[in-house]
């Protein structure tokens, strides 16, 4: 099977456990529990996926996962192990100064909490100290003006301190961050959400963010209950879906568990998911 190129890896910041009726919205559980195991709090496993991209000698980070702060209060329900980016970046030889670029897909707590730390006199401090951080402004202010819907799903020390300093740059919807590197807005699963597309020596990615979690979200009717406006998160998957499989995108699922990312084939008139190894 194909191997990612150099310039692109997977990182993992572990996983975390949602609840499967949640993550499979108006789909019931008949239909889908034989093909994702459930603990016996109903939660599947979902993985905690960040791309790290390198172009023209910089590096860039899409998502953050949950990060290392003390998530004490969420720990136990959504069953987290330690934080494991920056590890998986020491291990490629980079150091959290080295990344230039962030790129957020939305600002909930499991994209974005890694964008943050504690230093060691107890002040929130940007984790990735020289790189400017990018989202969308539409994703800024429902951030900013939280409702009880999306309460839970968000925590201020993710961004609020990288606003301050500065590092957040606002985009006003689709927009190219560097050749080769574009977003696109899907409003559909939260306000200002974005997936990212990336293309280069060849290779062509696209970053699914919360519009397409898992493998399992490619069924266009599975749409998560915490979309804000599924309606659109149905419209915006099949526009992304139609331009992966006729343009031959690798799709890479945010949270896939065992399945990261794969390629979109059609048999017959079966399109089906061919999924990929990479290290």
């Amino acid at each position: 099977s194909r191997m990612l190129s150099t310039e692109v890896k997977i990182l993992s910041d572990g996983n975390m456990k949602m609840d499967g009726g949640s993550m499979f919205g108006s789909m019931p559980k008949l239909s889908w529990e034989n093909t994702v195991p459930t603990d016996r709090k109903n939660r599947i496993t979902l993985g905690l996926n960040c791309l790290l991209l390198q172009i023209g000698g910089k590096n860039i980070l899409v998502d953050t996962g949950i990060g290392p702060k003390d998530h004490e209060k969420n720990k136990e329900a959504l069953g987290l192990v330690p934080s494991r980016l920056l590890k998986g970046l020491r291990n490629l030889g980079i150091r959290p100064k080295d990344i230039n670029k962030v790129v957020l897909t939305d600002l909930q707590f499991d994209h974005s909490g890694g964008c943050t730390r504690m230093d060691r006199a107890g002040n929130l401090v940007a984790t990735f100290p020289k790189a400017e951080y990018y989202v969308q402004r539409k994703c800024w202010d429902s951030a900013s003006n939280l409702n009880e819907r999306n309460m839970d799903k968000h925590d201020v020390d993710d961004y609020q301190p990288l606003f301050e300093k500065g590092q957040l740059e606002m985009l006003d919807g689709d927009s190219e961050i560097m050749p080769g590197l574009q977003v696109i807005r899907t409003d559909g699963c939260a306000d200002g959400h974005q997936v990212v597309l990336f293309n280069h020596g060849g290779e062509r990615i696209v970053f699914l963010g919360d519009l397409i979690p898992t493998h399992h979200h490619l069924n266009l009717g599975v749409i998560s209950a915490f979309d804000h406006a599924p309606e659109k998160t149905l419209e915006q998957k099949r526009f992304i879906l139609e331009e992966a499989e006729k343009q031959g995108w690798l799709l890479v699922f945010a949270h896939g568990h065992d399945t990261k990312a794969g390629y979109l084939e059609k048999r017959n008139s079966t399109t089906y998911l061919r999924p990929i190894e990479f290290e």
